[in-house]
């Protein structure tokens, strides 16, 4: 847990802050992990009190193992907190996940897992940020994934400009936003109320610790730029496989190996130096969908898919990744680009399942240092989603509340 001592220098300085999404590394046969909303064309894992999320993913053993879920309640650094579980669980906190279904008529087979919450057994009793974990037989942890549970107490208005540092006027965006407080008394705004953006859902380039500026009436208002600032990127690359067994769109070839198909994606150019192209992308984010059957869960196959890079940036002391939500924005081996110098290219194979797959090339300096606009260029253009998470931690209070979710986007973005 990090100290006051920290905390209270995030408060005195707004920082941008990388937050890892993920310190435990998923199972190697676990695939596919989907955490988000019921509802339809949502992507990200937040709800309000009293939403549900579905929890799938695959195990590529097949063997029906039994799995069980735990929740936990953490603090606003992602630690565990404090509480205890019937502090905000209704029920019990854990419990085996029952809905499972082998996979029909695929090269790859697989056993696909599916869980809601909260259900009959874990119900959510407060807001804040959560972690569920999935445990083996063994009560051995094969993966976790965050999520956020709020409740409607205010109401943020955000929106979206272009720099107004003349360095970065065409490569950042700022995002300015306002907390309407009518329904609420806070005592210290300055103090008790702790604001996170998001860009397309990623936490690791998350912006906290920022204080209002202004006060008018019921509203705190908060009119930064360069410390809201994030590099607007590129829109982010595609495939689409749902139709395995064929050619499409940013797919040059498709073979099939002695187990499975083998999808070759046409070897992607460095975008820096290009101008920026509008073309629609869904933010990071991934769909699993086939044309070869009826339930997408159950019939959708595994292909290898081979990601190829022609990069004359200069990365030296950097490694290159290929990055999505389709493996929770994590940096790692499974995903990592590696130098071939007969072909002059970056490459890499992942298993992936039927889909459509939004992508982006991402360095990462030996420093830890995270880039994604070394390969691909940033445009003040380019269309991102922007997310306000409202924090409210009040004075002698034992946890970290969630009360209010705002949303922008720079599709209109303002001068």
């Amino acid at each position: 847990m990090l100290k006051n001592s920290f905390i209270f220098f995030w408060f005195l300085c707004s920082v941008q802050f990388g937050f890892s999404q993920n310190n435990h590394k998923d199972a190697e046969h676990i695939k596919t992990i989907i955490l988000k909303p019921t509802a339809i064309n949502s992507y990200a894992p937040i709800v309000q009190l009293g939403e549900k999320l579905m929890l799938t993913f695959d195990d590529l053993n097949a063997d029906e193992h039994t799995y069980s879920y735990k929740v936990e309640h953490c603090d606003l650094d992602w630690n565990k907190s404090d509480l205890s579980q019937s502090e905000f669980i209704d029920g019990f906190s854990g419990d085996r996940i029952r809905d499972y279904e082998n996979s029909f008529n695929t090269l790859q087979p697989y056993t696909n897992y599916r869980v809601t919450i909260p259900n009959e057994t874990t119900k959510i009793k407060i807001s804040g940020n959560y972690l569920i974990s999935v445990l083996n037989e063994d009560d051995g942890v094969v993966f976790k994934r965050r999520f956020v549970v709020y409740e409607p107490v205010v109401t943020v208005g955000v929106a979206v400009f272009k720099s107004r540092d003349i360095s970065f006027i065409n490569t950042k965006q700022s995002v300015e936003f306002t907390v309407n407080t009518p329904n609420i008394l806070i005592n210290n705004p300055s103090e008790e109320i702790i604001p996170v953006i998001l860009q397309n859902n990623n936490w690791q380039n998350a912006i906290i610790g920022l204080k209002p500026q202004f006060f008018r009436g019921d509203q705190l208002l908060y009119k930064y730029n360069k410390e809201t600032s994030f590099w607007g990127g590129n829109e982010f690359l595609y495939f689409d496989s749902k139709s395995i067994r064929n050619s499409t769109i940013n797919i040059a070839n498709v073979e099939l190996g002695e187990d499975l198909y083998h999808t070759y994606l046409f070897t992607d150019e460095e975008r820096k130096d290009q101008p920026y192209t509008l073309y629609p992308d869904i933010n990071g984010n991934f769909v699993i969908r086939t044309l070869n059957g009826e339930n997408n869960n159950t019939d959708a196959d595994y292909s290898w898919v081979y990601f190829s890079l022609n990069s004359s940036q200069n990365v030296e002391g950097k490694d290159v990744f290929v990055s999505g939500n389709f493996n929770n924005w994590q940096l790692n081996d499974a995903n990592k680009l590696k130098y071939n110098e007969t072909l002059g290219l970056y490459e890499t194979k992942m298993l992936l399942k039927q889909g459509f797959y939004n992508y982006q090339y991402v360095t990462k300096a030996f420093d830890g240092t995270i880039s994604t606009h070394d390969i691909d260029g940033s445009f003040y253009q380019t269309e991102n989603d922007y997310t306000v998470l409202v924090y409210y931690k009040k004075f002698g209070s034992r946890y970290t509340k969630v009360i209010g979710v705002g949303y922008g986007n720079s599709e209109k973005i303002n001068n």
